[in-house]
């Protein structure tokens, strides 16, 4: 049965909301995917807080001609589409598709949008490429503690050089 108006005016709203809320949303194509496989990526978007959902192509054209954005055309509409939205962190959703379509080859990449700006597929992979959040953030407090734990490692073998030349001065008498 057929949509009517106010269905479709209430899907696009919803789509408004989660687009504003996300910091990047990445549309793929899921276009022969079992349920059983579609459930399973579900799960690992909700784990990551990476909202999923299958969106009709005529309303996601719709929300980014809305949304007036340059380089409309770098989204390929083919398949069926499905939008995975990040709220905390950008690289989530790309990364999270990337990882499950190198199991499925059901899902492909047909565009995205970043921080407000439009990304072809080559600039969606190289975001999956992209370290995580946290990933990052243990890097750096890893460059901040690294001289800190070298200036101790020189103390302590100050210290114990001390220690060994005292036993060896014991041993002797």
């Amino acid at each position: 049965m057929a949509k009517t108006k106010e269905q479709k005016s209430d899907a696009l709203k919803i789509l408004k909301e989660q687009m504003t809320g996300a910091k990047s949303m990445i549309v793929a194509d899921f276009n022969g995917l079992t349920v059983v496989a579609t459930e399973e990526l579900r799960n690992k978007c909700k784990e990551e807080n990476v909202e999923f959902l299958a969106v009709k192509k005529t309303l996601l054209k719709k929300l980014i001609s809305e949304l007036k954005l340059e380089g409309q055309d770098k989204i390929d509409y083919s398949g069926s589409m499905a939008v995975a939205f990040g709220r905390e962190d950008e690289v989530a959703p790309a990364k999270i598709l990337a990882d499950f379509a190198k199991n499925h080859e059901e899902v492909q990449f047909r565009g995205g949008i970043v921080e407000n700006e439009i990304i072809d597929i080559p600039g969606i992979k190289a975001l999956a490429a992209l370290p995580s959040k946290l990933e990052l953030y243990a890097k750096i407090v890893g460059s901040i503690n690294a001289p800190i734990s070298g200036f101790v490692n020189v103390l302590a073998g100050t210290l114990r050089s001390f220690v060994t030349v005292i036993n060896n001065i014991k041993d002797n008498k």
